[in-house]
Parts: C-alpha cells; structure tokens; sequence
C-alpha cells in the first residue's frame, strides 16, 4: 500500500526532517506513529497522502512512485486515502451532512441520502445532520471529520492527534470507530503521543507503534 525506500524530507534551507525511512504499511494494518512535538509526525502523515512528495529517496503508494505523479494521480491517490486532521476545518454556513458529503460533490460524484444517513448514525452524528458546524463539540467535530475522511471509501485512514483535544471518554469513543475500520479491512494509522490510548487499542487490535526521533522513523514491534 505504502512503501518508503530510504525516503526523507526535508523543506527549503533546513535540512532534513525526515530521512532514511524504510517501511511499509500494509493493507489492513493498525499503526500508530508517535514521538515529540516538531518530530515530523504531520509530515510524515502529508506524506502517505502526497501533500508533499519525498525529497530523497523512494516512496511508493498503491504500487505507483510519488514522485512521479501527476496532478490528476495525485488526485486519484488522495480518494484512497481518508485524512482526520487534529483541528478539524469545515464550512461553517452548510449543515454538517454537507460538510461531510463535500469529497463526494468535489470529485461529481451523487451523494446517495440512505447512505449518509447510515454513515452519520455509524458516527452517532444522525440527530445532528443539520446542525451548523459552530454549534458541534469537540468529540462531534472529530466524529465528523473522520465521517468525512471515510465517505470514499478510502484504502488508508490516517489521522493526526485526533484525541488531542478530547476528554477520555469521548478519546475511547473515537478510537472505537477507527478499530472498526480496521476490523472491515482499512488500514489505520493514529500519530499521537497518548500512551494510554496506544495500550487501549493494543487490547483489542494488533497495532504496530513506530517512533520518530532524530529524523527517523523506527519500529516498535508489537510491544511498546
């Protein structure tokens, strides 16, 4: 699915911040991606979706090089992969559905309404489908995002710090829904820096921990 072959990045007159990565994930994988803030964990993450593209090395997804795609197949890369940002935007004027339908309207394709409706009550979101955004909790927010995040149907979820900003219970309710995506075949990866959510989800799913420090990007094997 994603393949990095001594791949690094680095921006413009800063060196590098990631390099020497080698590591796949798998179809159908769980992992979560942790290490201190500034590590590169974000940029780790808008690698795996192609916003932004390797500066040395190799990186494949779904079997085609990302340095080598063009506009329309980094477009095609993005349907497959699902994205939960940390601080969640939306369009405050449209009703959530709306708001969770947009990959839909954006790439032409019909928003089927039994669907929607099956997908907001998956994220226990149904009695909100027309509240405005401002008017939605955190937990609501993030359930909405990540609603959003898998309305293609994508391969890949990828989700960065998407408890950051969530009480404990509302963190469980959350990462409830990201191990049932992955219990219906979706790989997931969480960057995070919550132990405690990591060994919660190691209870019930068989998640791999990588680690970032000193621009690499190491596996914890099965145990943390």
């Amino acid at each position: 699915m994603i393949e990095m072959q001594e791949a690094g990045f680095g921006y413009p007159g800063k060196g590098e911040l990631l390099s020497g990565i080698t590591l796949t994930l798998a179809p159908g994988s769980f992992h979560f991606l942790t290490g201190p803030s500034g590590s590169g964990k974000t940029t780790f993450l808008r690698l795996c979706y192609a916003d932004l593209l390797p500066t040395s090395g190799r990186m494949t997804a779904f079997g085609q090089d990302m340095r080598g795609l063009t506009r329309d197949g980094i477009a095609t890369l993005r349907q497959r992969v699902g994205v939960v940002h940390q601080d969640p935007q939306f369009l405050d004027h449209l009703p959530l559905a709306e708001n969770v339908a947009l990959p839909l309207t954006v790439s032409g394709q019909p928003v089927d309404m039994q669907a929607m409706k099956d997908l907001l009550g998956w994220v226990q979101l149904g009695p909100q489908a027309r509240a405005l955004p401002p008017s939605l909790s955190g937990g609501e927010r993030q359930r909405a995002a990540l609603a959003r995040a898998v309305i293609l149907s994508p391969d890949l979820v990828l989700a960065d710090e998407p408890t950051g900003n969530l009480d404990w219970d509302m963190s469980m309710r959350l990462l409830q829904l990201l191990i049932e995506l992955n219990h219906s075949g979706k790989a997931v990866l969480v960057a995070t820096h919550d132990l405690n959510l990591i060994r919660a989800a190691k209870a019930q799913v068989a998640a791999r921990v990588l680690r970032i420090a000193g621009g690499r990007v190491t596996q914890a094997g099965a145990d943390l």
